[in-house]
């Protein structure tokens, strides 16, 4: 680079500290500034959950960088600054310093979007009130640990990955919980009713009181202002705090009219993250992305996700160079003694989007019976009834083999059928699994 490219980043989470961190690398004579709201950066908010319950113990070890760390490489970090409005073709930027009330324009050769995702927020009556409380960041974790103290019946409405974290952290901190959710099972996007069956089983055996198939339609409180109850389509629910698991939308307003997006907002990239406006760029839960099993966008809100794409952006800023290969959007869960995890389209799925599939589910043990011990698993692999392509996997065991999920994501990313799945080359040691690996089995039965 023979002349300093100016690049501003808007937010910095995962993928603006990942595009940051490589772009600092890549272009050493760019002048980088990032636009930050809030006073901290990088907070992982999937270990909200680990630190409600105990598990870690202080919330600052859920960051993985600073913007002192930053501002040592030479990234001009501009915290507490919040970009109000955005001009694509005049490449300009307004920006409010929050602390001051200042407000300036910054102008940028390239620009690199970053905004993440928040909250969804229903329009109830009463939402308003003290202890109903959102999952998302550093202060919210903050908060969320401060009320349950206090609180004796907790609700948590939503019943997603981090919804179902919390209520196993809550109920392990010996709160009263109540699950609601409009779906009839819990998990619903992620695993398919065989899976959660077990799963729910072992929240009622907890103590959990599952509210399923019961949307929230407005909450009532107490004479200080304070949420009492929550009041769905099919019962009232008592709770002195209250936490939002709805899920999230993208944040990406001011994109809006010029940048192509999903009706949801989701900024729609290429597959060297190039939105479809030149000199910007977008990664993370702001952006679509190719979901491999369909082949279509879709908006998946991962972590994961977002450092890959974060560092696409570096990679492919100046020219394009490394292409996206597509998410499966693979995930995993722990619930109490429970190892889960999915990558891929569910047979619930699958079928609601009109697709020809089948399924093989296996349920076995770990490894040889001639071994002390060994666990249950099961394991589900749907794919393409007509040509055999994988599509979609799930496992749960009591024995940590989610793994084995990640290796059928690979499987997915590279279009392998089940007839190939049934002879790939795996390991056999008795202390680890059985001679035809449990991934062998599930191709050869469907062969």
């Amino acid at each position: 680079m023979t002349t300093p490219t100016r690049i501003a980043v808007i937010g910095c989470t995962h993928a603006g500290t990942a595009a940051i961190l490589n772009m600092v690398k890549l272009y050493p004579e760019a002048e980088i500034h990032v636009f930050e709201k809030n006073d901290n950066i990088s907070f992982l908010s999937c270990g909200i959950a680990l630190h409600v319950g105990g598990v870690v113990k202080k919330a600052e070890d859920l960051f993985y960088a600073s913007p002192e760390q930053l501002a040592k490489l030479g990234v001009m970090t501009h915290m507490r600054h919040e970009v109000l409005n955005v001009d694509t073709d005049a490449k300009q930027l307004d920006v409010k310093n929050s602390v001051t009330g200042e407000t300036f324009t910054h102008s940028f050769d390239k620009l690199v979007v970053t905004t993440g995702s928040w909250p969804i927020i229903p329009k109830l009556d009463g939402i308003g009130l003290d202890n109903i409380l959102l999952c998302k960041n550093y202060g919210h974790a903050q908060t969320i640990i401060e009320k349950a103290k206090e609180a004796r019946r907790i609700a948590v409405i939503g019943a997603g990955y981090i919804g179902i974290e919390l209520v196993e952290a809550f109920e392990a901190l010996g709160k009263e919980v109540t699950l609601i959710d409009n779906m009839d099972r819990i998990l619903y996007k992620y695993l398919d009713r065989e899976f959660t069956d077990i799963t729910e089983r072992e929240l009622t055996d907890k103590g959990v009181q599952l509210a399923l198939g019961r949307t929230a339609q407005s909450f009532k409180g107490d004479p200080s202002g304070k949420v009492a109850a929550v009041v769905t389509n099919d019962g009232e629910f008592e709770a002195d705090m209250v936490v939002l698991c709805i899920g999230f939308r993208p944040n990406t307003d001011l994109l809006r009219g010029q940048v192509d997006m999903l009706p949801n907002g989701a900024i729609i990239v290429d597959e060297y993250m190039r939105t479809s406006k030149p000199d910007v760029f977008a990664a993370g839960d702001s952006c679509a992305v190719r979901y491999n099993p369909t082949g279509a966008h879709a908006y998946i809100p991962l972590a994961t996700n977002a450092v890959r794409m974060g560092t696409l952006v570096a990679r492919n800023l100046m020219k394009p160079t490394v292409q996206y290969m597509g998410t499966q959007g693979t995930s995993g869960i722990k619930i109490y003694d429970y190892n889960i995890a999915s990558t891929g389209l569910t047979e619930t799925a699958a079928t609601a989007a009109g697709l020809n599939v089948k399924q093989v589910t296996l349920q076995d043990h770990d490894r040889l019976e001639f071994m002390p011990t060994y666990e249950d698993v099961t394991l589900k692999v749907v794919y393409d009834a007509d040509t055999g392509r994988i599509l979609g996997a799930q496992v749960i065991s009591k024995v940590d083999l989610t793994q084995s999920i990640n290796t059928l994501s690979v499987c997915i990313q590279n279009g392998m059928t089940m007839d190939g799945l049934g002879f790939v080359d795996f390991f056999f040691q008795p202390h680890y699994n059985k001679p035809w690996n449990l991934l062998n089995q599930a191709g050869l039965q469907a062969v």
